[in-house]
C-alpha cells in the first residue's frame, strides 16, 4: 500500500505560515542547483509497466524477489521513482538497478526522455562518467576514445578521469561536480517521516491551551485576594 510519505510531508509544509516558508524557500535555493535538473528529471519520473509486466506482477511466473513486485506495484499505481524509493526504503542507486533490469526485460516501458535512461544507468553503474557524457551527447565516442588514451599515457591515476575530461575542455568543472553529487547522494537511503513535521493547527491549540491555563492561574489569584480581603484569612497557595 502506498503511504505517501512526501505528500504528506510537503502538504504540511504547506501549512507553514508565508515568511517560514519563505526562510525555507531561501536556504533551500542556495542548496539546489536550478541551473541542472537531472535528479530532478529521473526522482519525478512515473515508470509505466507493459503488458508482460502487469501479467509477471498478477502470477509471478518468473518468481523473483520481492523488491521486484513491490516496484512493479507501484508502477502500476502511477507512482514516481522518489515515491518508489520512500516507500520501500531503497536507495535511488538500488531503484535504478531494478528500474533499467525492469526496462531491459520488458516489464517496464521504455522512456520517451533518453536522459532517465542515461541518468538510471550511470547511478546504477552501468555508465562510467565518460560513457554518460557520450550517451547524453555531450561528448562523441571519439573524443571519449582520445580521452581514454590521454589518461592512460598522460595523466597521473592519483586524478580521476572525470576530472581529466574537465582538463581536455571536453565537458566544465560544473558538469562533472553535478553528475557526480547526483551519483553520490542516490547511494544513500533516505528515510522520511511526515510526522516529525508539526501540524499548525496543534501549535496553535496547543498556544491557546497554554492561554487559557495562564487566564485561569490570574483569576484564581484575584480569587484568593478578593477572599483574603473579606475573610481576613490568608490562604495557602496549593
Amino acid at each position: 500500500m502506498q503511504r505517501n510519505f512526501l505528500a504528506k510531508f510537503l502538504n504540511k509544509i504547506s501549512e507553514f505560515p508565508s515568511w517560514i516558508k519563505e526562510i525555507i524557500y531561501f536556504n533551500l535555493s542556495k542548496e539546489v542547483n536550478t541551473d541542472n535538473n537531472l535528479a530532478y528529471i529521473f526522482a519525478t519520473y512515473r515508470p509505466i509497466l507493459t503488458d508482460d509486466g502487469k501479467c509477471e506482477l498478477d502470477y509471478k511466473k518468473s518468481s523473483f524477489d520481492n523488491n521486484i513486485y513491490n516496484i512493479f506495484r507501484y508502477c502500476d499505481n502511477h507512482a514516481s521513482i522518489s515515491e518508489i524509493a520512500l516507500n520501500t526504503y531503497m536507495s535511488l542507486e538500488e531503484i535504478a538497478n531494478y528500474f533499467l533490469f525492469g526496462v531491459d526485460e520488458g516489464y517496464i516501458q521504455l522512456p520517451d526522455n533518453s536522459q532517465i535512461l542515461n541518468i538510471a544507468g550511470f547511478l546504477a553503474g552501468k555508465y562510467r562518467t565518460g560513457e554518460y557524457f557520450v550517451k547524453d551527447g555531450v561528448i562523441t565516442e571519439e573524443q571519449l576514445d582520445d580521452a581514454i588514451l590521454n589518461y592512460e599515457h598522460r595523466t597521473k591515476k592519483s586524478k580521476k578521469f572525470g576530472q581529466s575530461l574537465v582538463d581536455m575542455g571536453l565537458i566544465s568543472q560544473k558538469q562533472l561536480d553535478i553528475i557526480i553529487s547526483i551519483k553520490e547522494e542516490a547511494k544513500n537511503r533516505f528515510i522520511l517521516d511526515h510526522n516529525e513535521i508539526p501540524v499548525i493547527s496543534a501549535i496553535k491549540s496547543s498556544y491557546e491551551y497554554q492561554k487559557q491555563i495562564e487566564e485561569l492561574k490570574k483569576e484564581n489569584k484575584q480569587l484568593k485576594t478578593r477572599i483574603e480581603e473579606l475573610t481576613g484569612i490568608g490562604i495557602k497557595n496549593e
